[in-house]
């Protein structure tokens, strides 16, 4: 007898009793994005490895060590996605899309990383993505932070905190880079292997490093808002009286970098101490030089991603969120007549009520059977079509939680019934 085949560690299967809540979570996140005059866009989950090498930037943890890459049967590399943003921008750019006005877009699904597997990290992770191209001032950054508040508020998420910093110009970087090297080669005997090698390549990647032997280090550090320009000040301080004036409240977090190499001007992180050590459940902020980087005219762009994997950890132990899994009705066929003509039925009333969740009864039972069934699923109401109902056209209508009282109906009357019961509900 062979082994069972197991699934990938960290690449986890997502069944149904959790799926239900991961679909209602994502047309919350759909709708509001429509909402905002967002729109769709959707990317292969594998791209050419030189684009990640060149938009998330060589020494990166990402580039260097968690990257699932391969070389395919013409020998080009290739790499199963690690984010969305460098594939958003290559499509943008392959497509044209930066010829005419600006683009609002999002984009959902999984992403790889060859990580350690813990709670709210895993190998195939799953995200959320909004992209904006082509617009400069803080407005569009203080938009797509409400749009993430919003969120929050939708899915009845209280316990995060919004984290904020800029990292500015690329010009204002390299002044700080400058600063920041000088201030630790003073401390070179403190520094691990990881941030030895960042020194030359990335200094600014050791202020995010999680050695806590070197957190005292960091924390002397010199901040980066020494180093901005008035440019710079000018749009970080406009860009928090918007938030003001929308009463979001903020934090300022000078050490907040974030771990790709693209990032300039505006970053921001939501966080909550409900997940543990993974509290980060959503991260953005502008990368103006990305486009120009991967191949394209020079653009402006800011965007966010959400991991739905903490968010829906978060709705389902800390959030206050409604939704409706079970059915609404279960359709009781008593007699071998009414087997036959049940699925008539049922797409009658399917088509009559479109939100209408019905399941019919499927492979026989009789007539007390079929009734655990519909308690078992959660159903409201179950539908009774025996031979008594085929001859007069009607349909027996019992409400499983006694509410109302039993009562036959046409099969238009359900349909209404159905109806205003189903625009009640949470979806």
């Amino acid at each position: 007898m062979s082994n069972k085949i197991q699934s990938i560690r960290g690449m986890n299967d997502l069944l149904p009793e959790e799926s239900d809540l991961w679909q209602a979570a994502e047309q919350v996140l759909r709708s509001t994005l429509n909402g905002y005059g967002y729109q769709e866009i959707r990317m292969p989950i594998v791209e050419k490895t030189e684009l990640f090498k060149r938009s998330i930037g060589e020494v990166t943890d990402i580039v260097e060590k968690e990257m699932y890459t391969f070389e395919d049967r013409n020998g080009d590399s290739l790499t199963l996605r690690p984010e969305g943003t460098a594939g958003c921008v290559r499509a943008v750019i392959e497509n044209g899309l930066l010829r005419g006005p600006a683009q609002r877009l999002w984009y959902t699904g999984p992403m790889f990383r060859h990580e350690r597997p813990q709670r709210g990290r895993y190998r195939q992770f799953h995200q959320m993505g909004v992209e904006v191209f082509g617009l400069e001032g803080p407005d569009v950054d203080a938009e797509l932070i409400a749009i993430s508040a919003r969120i929050w508020k939708l899915l009845g998420i209280k316990e995060v905190t919004l984290q904020l910093n800029s990292l500015g110009s690329a010009q204002s970087r390299a002044r700080y880079r400058t600063v920041l090297v000088n201030y630790f080669k003073q401390h070179l005997q403190q520094l691990d292997e990881d941030s030895l090698r960042r020194l030359e390549g990335n200094p600014l990647r050791i202020l995010d490093s999680k050695n806590p032997d070197m957190a005292l280090l960091i924390a002397q550090a010199p901040t980066l808002d020494e180093s901005l320009d008035d440019a710079d000040r000018d749009h970080f301080e406009q860009l928090k009286r918007m938030l003001d004036q929308m009463d979001i409240a903020y934090e300022i977090n000078p050490r907040l970098v974030r771990g790709l190499d693209y990032y300039g001007r505006t970053v921001f992180e939501w966080v909550t101490e409900l997940l543990g050590a993974q509290g980060t459940i959503c991260a953005g902020g502008r990368y103006d030089g990305l486009v120009e980087q991967v191949g394209g005219k020079a653009t402006r762009a800011v965007g966010f991603a959400m991991g739905i994997e903490r968010l829906v950890e978060l709705i389902r132990e800390h959030s206050s969120f409604e939704f409706k899994a079970s059915p609404d009705a279960y359709l009781v066929l008593a007699g071998e007549a009414a087997a036959v003509s049940g699925l008539k039925i049922a797409e009658q009333l399917r088509s009559a009520v479109p939100q209408l969740k019905l399941l019919s009864n499927l492979g026989g039972g009789g007539f007390k059977a079929q009734f655990k069934r519909a308690d078992r699923c959660g159903a409201r109401f179950a539908l009774v079509v025996g031979d008594d109902e085929l001859e007069q056209e009607v349909v027996t209508v019992k409400d499983l939680t006694g509410e109302l009282e039993q009562q036959t109906l046409s099969i238009d009357g359900v349909a209404q019934l159905l109806a205003s019961y189903n625009g009640k509900r949470s979806l």
